[in-house]
């Protein structure tokens, strides 16, 4: 292949696709600001956790085909640049902080080749794509610049980035439709969607995406607020309505609600972006998705006390799982974390135990007790919360672990656990939904 490629930012998302790039035969510069991110990149080895993504990462390195720098400068010479840095919510309102993004185009401006190709990846709020476009006319007008969200599901991050369910480009001009074709060339051939769209409607396809994965999530929570009320089972009755195709099963598992990088504060930007444009009523609904998610973690504190007291300074409560979801180390807006702390705060001893995220967890909450060994975390527990649904929690045994703690009592908040199974073994067993 003849075209070169560069990733400007080598988080989460710029690793892998630096890393699933090189995979498919191109030469890929990752460029990142951090030195000491760099430099273990370039030992290929990985500074967070991904399933498949850093042996991927070690033999694209090894192979000569990917390599990393801090200086902006590696990019000369090359094609297509996929910026992939972060747009964090901003710190004095619900908006997304386009600092970076701004940043990483302004550095790659002054060593853009002719012809060169710059390709948007980060989440942004609709406009930033022709604001950027506009202002790489005045810095950089020999380049041309494009958007193509992603799509990538934490845990099946190289999945989704060799094997995507479509990819979506915005772009003015058949020249960079033309140029992202040749790069995704070997996925399209897998019968892989490809959408042609403008720049604002790119831009809109991911932030219209996570909200309405938002929007299911909280609805089969709020379900199952309905369904402790009135004495019912939400997991019956989300299994009797996914049967529905119009409805689907998918994202249908009453719990703690949603958390992570993404989803939280895409779906504040997107109302707050909304708000910009005069469009404010058309996205009312999702300030009700947003609270509905946060008063899920609220529910569970109220269930914990509902089993043991409302004064909560005598009990040790053993959390099992610190990240947002599993097969991830991303503590991100954890429900699970963040329940963690206001248990702590309300006067519990608290003890996590997580398979890969304890020491995110504990440069986020240095102040909560970890331990590496779940068996060890239960130990003289008065109460069990399930929060993330690791496989490792879905196959303890509950005998054994009802020889380890003081009460047998355990609240699934993701309802993956056999409640039969830990009934049978003497648990007091609760579920969000579910009545005793």
């Amino acid at each position: 292949m003849d075209l070169t490629l560069s990733v400007i930012g080598c988080g989460y998302l710029g690793v892998t696709h630096a890393a699933c790039m090189s995979s498919l035969g191109f030469t890929v510069i990752g460029v990142d600001t951090d030195p000491d991110k760099v430099a273990m990149l370039t030992r290929g080895e990985l500074p967070f956790y991904e399933p498949g993504l850093d042996s991927l990462l070690a033999q694209e390195v090894k192979a000569g085909r990917l390599s990393f720098t801090t200086d902006f400068s590696a990019i000369a010479n090359t094609d297509v640049h996929f910026v992939c840095v972060g747009t964090p919510q901003s710190k004095d309102g619900l908006a997304a902080d386009l600092t970076y993004v701004k940043a990483a185009v302004a550095a790659i401006a002054p060593y853009l080749k002719e012809g060169a190709l710059v390709v948007g990846k980060s989440t942004v709020p609709v406009g930033t794509a022709q604001s950027l476009r506009s202002e790489l006319t005045l810095t950089a007008p020999q380049a041309d610049l494009a958007w193509n969200p992603e799509f990538l599901r934490e845990g099946f991050a190289v999945e989704d980035t060799l094997k995507p369910n479509r990819l979506v480009v915005g772009v003015v001009n058949d020249r960079a439709e033309e140029i992202l074709k040749e790069v995704y060339e070997p996925i399209i051939a897998l019968g892989t969607p490809w959408i042609r769209a403008d720049l604002p409607t790119a831009e809109l396809v991911k932030v219209a995406a996570n909200s309405f994965l938002a929007t299911k999530i909280s609805f089969i929570n709020a379900m199952a607020e309905v369904c402790e009320a009135a004495g019912g089972d939400v997991t019956v009755l989300a299994k009797a309505i996914g049967y529905d195709p119009r409805i689907g099963s998918r994202f249908l598992q009453a719990g703690i609600g949603f958390g992570g990088g993404c989803l939280p504060k895409d779906i504040r930007a997107f109302m707050a972006r909304a708000e910009e444009l005069g469009a404010m009523q058309a996205l009312e609904f999702l300030r009700e998705i947003d609270a509905i998610n946060l008063r899920a973690r609220q529910r569970v504190i109220d269930v914990v006390r509902s089993k043991l007291s409302e004064d909560l300074t005598q009990y040790k409560i053993a959390i099992l799982g610190a990240t947002f979801k599993p097969d991830s180390d991303d503590v991100r807006d954890s429900p699970a974390l963040d329940i963690s702390a206001q248990l702590q705060a309300a006067g519990a001893s608290v003890v996590v135990h997580d398979p890969k995220g304890i020491e995110p967890a504990r440069k986020r909450f240095p102040n909560l007790q970890y331990s590496s060994n779940v068996l060890e975390c239960v130990k003289d527990a008065d109460l069990i919360l399930h929060l993330t649904e690791w496989r490792e929690y879905r196959e303890l045994n509950p005998s054994v672990v009802g020889t380890l703690v003081k009460s047998k009592i355990i609240i699934d908040g993701r309802n993956v656990l056999d409640r039969d199974l830990w009934r049978n073994a003497g648990w007091r067993f609760h579920a969000l939904g579910r009545s005793d």
